[in-house]
């Protein structure tokens, strides 16, 4: 019954840790898109929406890391 909990840790891991990479590169992409260039440009920083991705995807990989790592 413990290593059936354990393997469900992992695959949640992986799960978080892919879906944090994933967020981050559409954050990065998001970035070159010329609405975002505009805004970089009058603003001097990035949209919201790109922080949000990039931020969330962070924290969904170290949170994914963190569950593989922990068993």
């Amino acid at each position: 019954m413990a290593t059936d909990s354990g393997t469900t840790m992992k695959i949640l891991g992986i799960i978080l840790a892919v879906l944090g990479i994933g967020l981050a590169i559409w954050g990065y992409q998001l970035s070159d898109s010329i609405g975002s260039q505009v805004t970089q440009a009058v603003t001097g920083s990035d949209t919201d929406k790109v922080m949000t991705l990039y931020i969330t995807g962070a924290v969904s990989l170290v949170v994914g890391l963190y569950l593989l790592v922990k068993n």
